[in-house]
């Protein structure tokens, strides 16, 4: 008897081979140019997406409608594209100064025009990651409206139900329903879907905009119309990658004029000599942690901080925000609006401008007064920008044929991210970036930890980190074997290693900046995908994200300014 041990595939192999499979496969089709995602090249892509199942796209291998996934991706598509039977995907290429409107989606920026009935440009600029993210939503927008069309269409000659004749007749009315009317075409659309009444009627109004309140029921029209004629009369949706942006993408062209732009005003304001914290964060934590104290004193007074904080967060509460931003550009913050098409605004600190005696966090004077270090906040990076960025913003300024090094003190990556163990609002502190798919990892000393953060009502968990190729690929299988194998990993994100991967190049091997960067990385969790139904299309933080947030923020300047 062979002592060999038999070996099955466990579904987390299954699943890693499948993201591989998909990613593989999306870098093909774009140097092809074009593709038919319901067609033979789209197949692969297909397949993949249906072994993997991932948490983010639910019940996606199901006869039955996925309403959550549908309304995550919709959410992050532009509106009117499940109209169109050719998408395609350019780089800038100048439809800003044509007369066509920018579509920007609600949950991501990025420019999209509608050229006509069946074109939608979706214009790409911040890398890869960007190219992947919206195939793997498009795949599952069409996989979706093939199951509506199984479900309609009676016979070969394309005759279809009488719910799909009852559901095309109430969206081509192109009138605001009645309750009555909303309700019956609601019943109609349940049939086709496989779902509830009741399902539907808790989705209906999160698909609703203001110009649009019946959306849901004309996103379920047009998708089930193109699929319809893709079945029928195989006629079927493109997707198709412009030249410029075959031929731009992975040349930092973008990140390049990001960067220049950033190190040209650090140089007139100036501040180009002096010491330079870099933090990768949102565009408010760390102005309010700066400027709130002194523009809101009497609410100060009345509340506690993180009591202040919420209340800026809060939507509604815009005239307390722009009182901070007022005194932020009175006393030394200069607002960067990016115009490279990264997508990346910037905020500079000139910190010899504050008023260091009205901000409420534990700082040394003495280094303040003889350093002035600058502040530099970036936007969020998405994945594989975060190279781009970083990497061109290490680069030393070039003036007069002259190369300034960027005397770059410490770099700080705040973000959001998924938890392994814990759950939403937790922070976590890691000790290493794995690349998922790969066995590179980047350990590093991270300058915040644990002790920092304990005993402030956040849980705090510490450990390897891993960084996806798209947080909307994972499923349960794969999460888990990165938990409880001895990767031992807390958590998943898009951008530590590519962050940590630019950094090490820029410190240790060509010399940009110094080898004794100090970096800072802290993420607070968005969701916990392990748990059930708490996937990433669980909904946003609300107030539970703002101490994890500030907490985070108040850790690193307190460190800056010691």
């Amino acid at each position: 008897m062979s002592n060999r041990k038999h070996h099955e595939r466990t579904r987390a192999q299954e699943s890693s081979n499948a993201i591989e499979r998909m990613y593989i496969t999306m870098r093909h089709l774009f140097n092809r140019g074009f593709y038919k995602p319901m067609g033979v090249s789209g197949e692969t892509l297909r397949q993949s997406l249906l072994l993997l199942r991932p948490e983010i796209y639910g019940s996606i291998g199901d006869e039955k409608a996925e309403l959550e996934g549908l309304l995550y991706v919709i959410d992050r598509l532009p509106m009117g594209i499940e109209e169109c039977m050719f998408i395609n995907l350019t780089s800038d290429e100048g439809y800003l100064n044509s007369h066509f409107k920018p579509i920007i989606p609600s949950k991501r920026r990025r420019n999209c025009y509608r050229i006509d009935a069946e074109q939608m440009n979706i214009e790409i600029t911040r890398g890869r990651s960007e190219i992947y993210d919206i195939l793997t939503h498009l795949t599952f927008l069409f996989v979706e409206s093939h199951k509506i069309s199984r479900r309609v269409v009676i016979n070969e000659s394309g005759a279809t139900t009488r719910d799909w004749i009852k559901l095309e007749k109430a969206v081509l009315s192109n009138k605001k329903l009645t309750q009555e009317e909303r309700e019956v075409a609601i019943t109609h659309t349940a049939n086709i879907l496989g779902r509830t009444f009741n399902e539907l009627m808790t989705v209906y109004n999160q698909f609703a905009t203001e110009n649009q309140p019946e959306r849901f029921l004309h996103i379920i029209y047009w998708l089930g119309k193109l699929a319809i004629e893709e079945q029928t009369t195989n006629n079927k949706r493109t997707i198709t990658f412009s030249p410029m942006l075959r031929e731009r993408i992975g040349h930092h062209i973008h990140g390049e004029i990001w960067s220049d732009n950033i190190k040209e005003i650090l140089y007139k304001e100036g501040l180009i000599e002096r010491p330079i914290h870099i933090i990768s964060a949102n565009m408010h934590s760390v102005m309010n942690t700066l400027y709130a104290p002194n523009a809101l004193a009497s609410l100060v007074a009345k509340k506690e901080i993180f009591g202040v904080y919420e209340d800026l967060s809060n939507k509604e509460n815009k005239s307390l925000r722009i009182k901070v931003s007022k005194e932020a550009l009175k006393r030394g913050m200069i607002y960067v609006k990016d115009t490279s098409g990264t997508n990346i605004d910037v905020q500079i600190f000139d910190t010899s401008k504050i008023d260091v005696s009205k901000i409420d966090i534990p700082l040394k004077l003495e280094y303040l007064k003889d350093k002035k270090p600058v502040i530099l906040v970036m936007d969020y990076a998405f994945g594989e920008q975060a190279y781009e960025t970083i990497d061109e913003l290490l680069k030393p300024y070039s003036f007069k044929d002259e190369d300034m090094l960027l005397d770059v003190d410490s770099i700080s990556i705040m973000g959001k991210a998924g938890i392994l163990q814990g759950g939403k609002g937790d922070i976590m502190i890691p000790s290493a970036h794995i690349f998922e798919g790969t066995a590179d990892n980047y350990p590093f000393e991270n300058e915040l930890n644990k002790k920092d953060l304990e005993n402030q009502g956040v849980a705090v968990y510490e450990g390897a980190m891993i960084t996806v190729l798209g947080t909307s690929l994972q499923n349960k299988d794969i999460l888990k074997f990165f938990h409880n194998s001895t990767w031992k990993v807390i958590g998943l994100e898009m951008e530590g290693a590519h962050y940590q991967k630019a950094i090490q190049a820029a410190s240790k091997v060509r010399g940009s900046i110094s080898k004794d960067v100090k970096v800072r990385y802290a993420y607070y969790a968005s969701d916990n995908p392990l748990e059930t139904g708490a996937t990433l299309a669980s909904g946003g933080l609300g107030t539970s994200g703002v101490k994890p947030t500030y907490l985070i923020t108040r850790n690193i300047l307190e460190q800056i300014f010691n």
